[in-house]
């Protein structure tokens, strides 16, 4: 179905251009209606007055008005009506005290009362205003008639009719279509430029093809599994997805914000604010490890920012460990095949010279030893995954130059599933930097010390007597990256001892390094601890 396509982004505003000038039009009729009345008013009936205070002072009026009776005579209707004539008035009347019309240029109103409004001329004030009549309004002046003493004796009013708001509107319809004439040719000028120059920086897009456009980008970032973050030259968050929200610990309402105004990690930080060196950077967040990618996106040739990838690598990352728990295996296979074979080889030798007492004292030899190691370990250590692990670790620190040694005082009971795991990370890690650290030294050992007997912390002590760690680096050790070997492929070490202080930390342990004729690391891990 194809979607109807509304007004473009012109014609709305060539329509809103209009109503708002069709708005200021019916502004301007009614103020022009409104200044027109005003001025009639003030105009003519000034003229009125003038007219009227004429008629009330004619020595005639005067004379003759206390006494005349309606239709009682002719003078005081010519001398009115000469005054109407003159003055170019509407209507005139003459009325006596008790406001009966005497005289007028409307017979129908002889007998009359005299209609006043609110006029005060019975107040002996002249007066000037509107009042109501037939067919239309009337502006009139009433003037008080005054005797020789100064009583009043009647009243003069001389009326004009009141203009009609058409009548009004047809004065002012030539300056009015002048006035819709220019707004109209600005109004559409106006609508086009502002159309054009809106469209250069919405891309030519019309509104509706806007709103498509954002609501696709914001299905499309909140759908992806990758996080996204972008940033601009004020390091504020102008984007974050959902993932990236819960991958980094964001809060809901970080767009917006500074990244500086934000908890996190100074190491995150750094990452989503600095140049990146290298694509698929990795980063230790919390327990987790995440590959970023970081690069300034651009705008008309002008860098306006940055946008950085975040991938969860902790899957992969287990994966990789349990790949290397099988390649540890096989080293461990390889070094026990390569140590039975070169048994068998003696076996072979004492055969082969007839020494077959030697050969059973070899063998038993042999077995004892091998027994010996496994007793020990599994005496001290009830765990079976750490005490697989160190038993392995021997066998490939025999292959290495290096002696593994269990403390004598190692102890640990049965741990839940999640304690093992992490033991085993946390061990693995800190005897595998041990043997870096004393390959290739005379007479290389290390020493792991388990203390775990009971519902108290499991405390594993590793120690080497190696070079020990470098003065200064006791702290930046557990950092992430941080590697005094070569970084590998795009920064793949430094991370073991970060991930295994996490691991510590996320327990409720900690991980500490000291040096004593060689480093010393001392891992606590607390029991009954949540783990995922």
């Amino acid at each position: 179905m194809t979607r109807r396509r509304g007004m473009s982004l012109a014609g709305q505003y060539l329509l809103l251009q209009l109503l708002i000038v069709l708005a200021v039009l019916v502004g301007v009729v009614a103020i022009s209606l409104a200044q027109s009345a005003a001025a009639f008013e003030r105009i003519e009936g000034r003229r009125a007055l003038s007219a009227a205070e004429a008629l009330g002072g004619n020595p005639v009026v005067r004379e003759l008005l206390p006494e005349t009776e309606p239709r009682g005579g002719a003078v005081l209707p010519a001398v009115a009506e000469s005054v109407r004539i003159v003055s170019g008035s509407s209507r005139v009347a003459l009325a006596r005290i008790d406001r009966t019309v005497v005289a007028s240029s409307d017979p129908s109103l002889l007998g009359l009362p005299l209609e006043l409004g609110a006029s005060r001329v019975m107040e002996g004030r002249a007066w000037t205003g509107v009042v109501g009549g037939t067919p239309a309004p009337l502006l009139s002046a009433h003037v008080p008639v005054l005797d020789d003493t100064g009583r009043m004796i009647g009243i003069a009013s001389i009326s004009r009719n009141y203009p009609t708001v058409l009548e009004r509107l047809g004065d002012a319809v030539p300056n009015l279509l002048t006035y819709l004439g220019v707004a109209s040719v600005l109004g559409i000028a106006g609508s086009f430029l502002l159309s054009r120059r809106v469209k250069r920086q919405t891309l030519g897009m019309e509104p509706s093809e806007i709103t498509s456009l954002v609501e696709n980008r914001e299905a499309m970032l909140h759908g992806l599994k990758e996080g996204v973050v972008a940033l601009d030259l004020h390091e504020r968050i102008t984007v974050a997805n959902h993932s990236a929200r819960a991958l980094l610990g964001l809060p809901p309402d970080c767009v917006g914000k500074r990244v500086a105004a934000l908890a996190v990690e100074p190491a995150l930080k750094e990452v989503l604010t600095r140049e990146q060196p290298g694509p698929d950077q990795l980063v230790l967040v919390g327990d987790r490890l995440v590959v970023m990618n970081r690069v300034p996106f651009q705008s008309r040739g002008r860098v306006i920012g940055s946008v950085t990838t975040l991938r969860d690598r902790t899957e992969l990352s287990e994966l990789e460990h349990e790949l290397g728990t099988t390649r540890t295996a096989t080293d461990t296979l390889r070094a026990q095949a390569h140590e039975f074979a070169n048994q068998l080889h003696v076996i072979s030798g004492l055969i082969q010279i007839g020494e077959y007492d030697s050969v059973v004292q070899f063998v038993n030899g042999a077995t004892v030893d091998r027994t010996r190691l496994n007793d020990e370990v599994s005496a001290r250590i009830k765990d079976p995954a750490l005490a697989a692990l160190l038993i392995a670790k021997s066998s490939l620190a025999t292959e290495r130059g290096a002696a593994l040694q269990l403390d004598p005082d190692s102890v640990l009971d049965s741990v839940d599933d999640g304690l093992s795991r992490d033991l085993t990370t946390v061990v693995g890690n800190l005897v595998d930097n041990a043997f870096d650290a004393v390959t290739g030294l005379p007479q290389a050992a290390v020493r792991v010390l388990v203390e775990g007997n009971g519902a108290g912390d499991v405390v594993v002590t590793v120690r080497d007597n190696g070079p020990g760690v470098p003065g200064g680096a006791t702290d930046r050790i557990f950092r992430q990256g941080f590697t005094t070997k070569d970084p590998g492929p795009a920064g793949s070490r430094g991370f073991g001892l970060a991930l295994s202080r996490a691991v510590c930390r996320r327990s409720g342990g900690n991980l500490t390094v000291a040096n004593d004729n060689g480093a010393v690391f001392t891992a606590v891990l607390k029991r009954g601890s949540s783990r995922p």
